[in-house]
């Protein structure tokens, strides 16, 4: 089991910046591919990011420029700096662990971010 706790949402406004950060727990960190999904009202949730132990980083072009995830192997979290946000960043954020060995994936319970326009 991997627990998975997310912080650093909140209300920003249009082209401001905001640093999600998530904690895990219950595994070797370095044994984790590391990400973050999100979910706006009414839409299907869509991948954000994702980087692996030697940090190897991937991004959709929705976000790419804009978005850089990173991780902390000593502090066992995993971060992701958004920049020049936009009204349809609006989401709830969610952090995502994929045990390599396994293929299982864990999910986190979500942080809100509002970009107001």
């Amino acid at each position: 089991q991997v627990q998975l706790v997310e912080s650093g949402g909140g209300l920003v406004q249009f082209g401001g910046s905001l640093r999600l950060s998530c904690a895990a727990s219950g595994s070797i960190f370095s044994g984790l591919v590391m990400g973050w999904h999100r979910q706006a009202p009414g839409k299907q949730r869509e991948f954000v990011a994702s980087i692996t132990s030697r940090s190897i980083t991937n991004y959709p072009d929705s976000v790419k420029g804009r978005f850089t995830i990173s991780r902390d192997n000593a502090k066992n979290t995993v971060f992701l700096q958004m920049s020049s946000l936009k009204p349809e960043d609006t989401a709830v954020y969610y952090c995502t662990a994929i045990v390599v060995s396994t293929g299982n994936i864990y999910w986190g319970q979500g942080t809100q971010v509002t970009v107001s326009s």
